[in-house]
């Protein structure tokens, strides 16, 4: 039986993927949580063989919360589910110890296709993923993961107070993470940078 850890800060995310998971013979939905500190402390606590975790939650979030994960249990898989789409988001988070991503528009059979791959030992990455680990870089590649965290959270319409309470830092520092998104990308406004993210489909 494979042990799955699900987090999403949507309850009815999460109640969709245990239905998802249900009808299956071979995976049980072992723990779930709704915020990245509630994950850690889960995975913590217990052994699951798969963590299918989102990157938008309350909490510790992102990039930095599957490196986070994967220092506090080596052994564990991560399967990313994200709305963000592969092309942006997937190779920062399989760099980051991630197993395998996927997009939430995915079919229910992905889903439990790329579980039980991952369980075994394997990678799930689909072509757009994988397309990403290989194409041209961007201005916004040269962005540190906190950087990109940051961006993420500016272009969804957060201030600095928000971003540093969700981030866990000081509105100082969120604010020179700012500049220096704004420096790297040779962007002169928060407008130019909502309008680079849409262009380049971060968003």
């Amino acid at each position: 039986m494979i042990r799955v850890l699900l987090a999403d800060d949507h309850k009815i995310v999460r109640d969709g993927l245990k239905r998802i998971l249900a009808a299956t013979v071979d995976l049980q939905v072992a723990g779930e949580a709704g915020d990245g500190d509630a994950l850690l402390r889960l995975a913590k606590s217990a052994d699951y063989d798969v963590a299918v975790i989102d990157l938008s939650m309350p909490g510790l979030s992102g990039i930095a919360l599957v490196k986070r994960l994967k220092a506090e249990k080596p052994k564990l898989r991560v399967l990313v589910l994200s709305m963000h789409g592969e092309q942006q988001y997937a190779a920062r988070a399989l760099k980051a110890g991630a197993s395998g991503y996927l997009n939430k528009d995915s079919a229910a059979e992905l889903l439990v296709t790329a579980i039980r791959k991952i369980a075994a030992g394997g990678m799930h990455i689909t072509e757009a993923a994988a397309a990403s680990l290989v194409s041209g870089t961007k201005k916004h590649d040269e962005l540190s993961n906190r950087e990109f965290e940051v961006l993420r959270l500016l272009v969804e319409g957060l201030g600095p107070t928000e971003i540093g309470e969700r981030l866990h830092l000081s509105v100082k520092t969120v604010s020179t993470h700012k500049t220096r998104i704004l420096d790297k990308l040779n962007l002169g406004s928060a407008a130019e940078l909502v309008r680079y993210a849409l262009e380049n489909k971060l968003v």
